[in-house]
């Protein structure tokens, strides 16, 4: 794919994770999933070469720049088969967080262990009866007591969320009341995984990859005033900036996943000859492939003008940005998994070629963090000023 519109540091940054991706590949992930366990290794080595806490400060441990350069890791892995999942979560999502709003303390609790890879925070927002709509969000927190340093006391529940059996800590988002108009307002709170109180039940899902999604109870469970990140009155503000880098990073797992499918069948469409010629210079098959390169193209860019947004500091085009890459690039790995899968024939459909296991992994790009549904909506309300319908 060309590079033209990023600088040096971008395109040796892509060469060179493209060159750690491939020395794994997808016959690695799928043997780890095979065996229940977790991609420690590659999370290991790309964290040590400084991938995962490429967009930290500098001052805790990473590697001082922004979602431009992790959604550049993320990508490059998954084109090479073996994306990290976890990337989306534990620095994009919780080390922007913590960078941005956390104390200090929290900072070097936290940052110099999610730069390097020793630790991992998992992210729960979502509900069994909330869905899309994060103000029925009903996990709640309520002060023991009175005063700054009172515990915070937090109950509720969570689904679908990622790798919580390997994080040390998740980020929940929970809601305060507020004294003044008793309403409720978002709040982000650490909770450590051996939390009494704290519970986690594995969800069986259909999809086959490594990081298994779970369903969390919480049950009174007692953290500490400081368990609190940012300000109680900036909770929206706070929830955004992670929310933000979600899109941007699912983007880039969309885009690499496309990538690696399109690879893989135009490969197989140049040396697969069942007439005079290889099948690729049939415009049956070749065209389709083209329309998926083209498609992929065009929600990088969308991609990179997003993370150049969120890294310029301007949180508002961020959020129409971000929202429009990760639709675009959800839709593109979807069609660019279905046209290869297509291009291959019952060779698509078979474990040989590794490609019929995208089919169910590529609707992730579409389903979550966000319903391709709600980002219309978003699109509809915030961009073209459109009434709401709800």
């Amino acid at each position: 794919m060309s590079t033209v519109l990023e600088t040096e540091e971008h395109q040796a940054l892509r060469a060179a994770v493209a060159a750690l991706g491939k020395r794994y590949g997808r016959d690695y992930l799928t043997s780890v999933v095979r065996d229940g366990s977790h991609p420690r290794e590659l999370w290991t080595e790309a964290a040590k070469l400084g991938y995962l806490g490429v967009n930290l400060p500098e001052e805790y441990g990473g590697g001082g720049g922004g979602m431009a350069e992790l959604s550049i890791v993320l990508e490059e892995l998954g084109a090479a088969g073996s994306p990290l999942l976890m990337m989306v979560v534990s620095p994009a999502i919780c080390g922007t967080v913590i960078a941005r709003f956390g104390t200090e303390t929290q900072k070097q609790q936290w940052l110099p262990g999610l730069a390097d890879g020793s630790l991992t925070m998992a992210f729960g927002i979502t509900e069994p009866d909330a869905g899309s709509n994060s103000h029925r969000i009903t996990t709640t927190a309520r002060r023991d007591g009175s005063g700054a340093d009172a515990d915070w006391m937090l109950t509720g529940r969570k689904v679908f969320v990622s790798g919580v059996d390997i994080a040390d800590a998740t980020l929940i988002v929970g809601r305060t009341e507020d004294a003044r108009s008793g309403r409720l307002k978002p709040c982000l709170f650490i909770v450590p995984r051996d939390a009494p109180g704290f519970g986690r039940s594995q969800i069986d899902m259909e999809l086959q990859a490594p990081e298994k999604q779970f369903e969390l109870v919480l049950d009174d469970v007692r953290l500490p005033a400081d368990a609190l990140v940012g300000d109680e009155d900036a909770g929206l503000l706070q929830l955004f900036a992670g929310l933000n880098p979600e899109r941007i990073m699912t983007a880039a797992f969309g885009i690499g996943m496309g990538r690696y499918a399109l690879a893989r069948a135009v490969e197989y469409a140049k040396t697969r000859q069942v007439w005079k010629e290889p099948i690729g210079s049939h415009q049956a098959i070749a065209h389709p492939l083209a329309q998926a390169h083209i498609e992929l193209e065009l929600a990088r860019l969308m991609m990179q003008k997003a993370a150049r947004l969120y890294d310029e500091g301007d949180d508002i085009g961020a959020g129409e940005a971000a929202n429009m890459a990760k639709y675009a690039a959800g839709e593109a790995c979807v069609k660019a998994v279905d046209q290869a899968v297509h291009t291959l024939g019952g060779n698509g459909l078979t474990r040989e070629y590794g490609l019929a296991s995208l089919i169910t992994a590529a609707r992730v790009a579409r389903i979550a963090p966000v319903s391709r549904e709600m980002i219309l909506n978003y699109v509809s309300h915030q961009s073209l000023g459109l009434p709401k319908s709800y």
